[in-house]
């Protein structure tokens, strides 16, 4: 099922239906199996700048982010010197001194993956062996799973990938499919 053809009535209650960048993203983004690096790389810093705070804040605020990281270019964000990251706490986004740098951080470590595995698709969906889990959104905000990967992206030197972050990204790029039941992009698998 492609969720960006499919016409979307009813959807899961958390989506601010006043928000139609949330109704977007939810109907085309949240839980759709994502495998480009750069996507991949995009998402999970911004749930690192989520951290903390709603997505919807980061959401809205996505496209400056988009244009003050650099359309989020792994390699040039790697370049990042304190110069430049002081620079960033000055743009229209989450000005978070210790977020920014984390970016920087995550960029080495995200590239070093990319260069042990050949991507970083091969590693997250690695997990898996390439499958998607699907599961009915509840209250749960971690899951072994996501204990596992924080626990080696901490090892490998990431920052702001507690386990209740990268349940969240998880979610987000599709290896949990986590709509509720009765929205429409629900897919059940129990």
């Amino acid at each position: 099922m492609s969720y960006q053809k499919k016409k979307i009535t009813n959807r899961c209650p958390w989506v601010n239906m006043k928000n139609p960048l949330y109704v977007k993203y939810h109907d085309r983004e949240w839980g759709v199996p994502e495998h480009s690096d750069r996507k991949l790389f995009e998402t999970l810093m911004l749930e690192c700048f989520q951290a903390g705070l709603s997505w919807e804040c980061v959401l809205n605020k996505r496209e400056a982010f988009r244009q003050a990281f650099d359309n989020f270019d792994v390699r040039k964000i790697s370049l990042y010197d304190d110069g430049k990251c002081e620079q960033l706490l000055s743009a229209p986004i989450i000005r978070n001194k210790l977020k920014i740098k984390a970016c920087v951080t995550n960029s080495r470590v995200f590239m070093q993956i990319q260069k042990e595995l050949g991507s970083f698709d091969a590693y997250i969906w690695g997990f898996t062996n390439g499958q998607t889990i699907f599961e009915s959104c509840d209250i749960r905000t971690a899951s072994p799973l996501s204990d596992e990967i924080s626990k080696d992206l901490k090892k490998r030197g990431m920052k702001f990938v507690g386990s209740t972050v990268i349940y969240a990204y998880l979610q987000a790029i599709g290896v949990y499919n986590a709509h509720m039941r009765g929205c429409d992009c629900y897919i059940g698998g129990e």
